[in-house]
């Protein structure tokens, strides 16, 4: 009977193996199919303007989501009508419950990096995921994540990295 039990256990391993390698190559190739078309789709960005202009607009079509890691960042002042989901949180059910998938999902975050984390996976999962172009350096005036991206492009100058060509 034990013999029996390891082989079972064996075999329940092994279907588990190769039904995660499928997954991962499925995974794979839905992520793929939607990097190839983001080219054409300018990467799915829309600009500071674009989403004042909806706001003003009182269109109802899309969601802005700030994804900036931190609560607090959300406290001192968002996007108006925005919700807050971290990118560590993102897909949790609880989180993706909150995005609908019939209309636009804006992240936004201080400097435009984080955002584009969860932006892939959301896409793939069917979302109309896009991000605000330079998030909160682009929407608020002196926002501290621009003068951090203006202390990289003046250590750069300082620096004269060398380029490859």
């Amino acid at each position: 009977m034990r013999k029996n039990g390891i082989i079972f256990v064996l075999a329940v391993a092994a279907v588990l193996a190769a039904t995660s390698a499928f997954a991962a190559d499925d995974l794979a190739a839905k992520l793929q199919a939607v990097l190839a078309g983001g080219a054409d789709a300018r990467f799915w960005q829309v600009s500071a303007d674009d989403v004042q202009e909806m706001i003003a607009g009182k269109k109802t079509d899309f969601v802005v989501v700030d994804v900036r890691p931190s609560p607090e960042d959300y406290k001192e002042g968002h996007v108006p009508g925005s919700i807050f989901i971290a990118p560590q949180d993102m897909f949790k059910p609880e989180s993706l419950a909150k995005l609908p998938k019939n209309k636009k999902i804006i992240l936004v975050c201080g400097t435009g990096q984080v955002q584009n984390i969860p932006l892939l996976g959301l896409r793939a999962l069917g979302y109309d995921a896009r991000t605000m172009r330079f998030g909160y350096t682009a929407w608020i005036k002196d926002y501290r994540g621009g003068a951090g991206m203006q202390d990289t492009i003046q250590n750069a100058s300082n620096k004269n990295y060398p380029l490859e060509k």
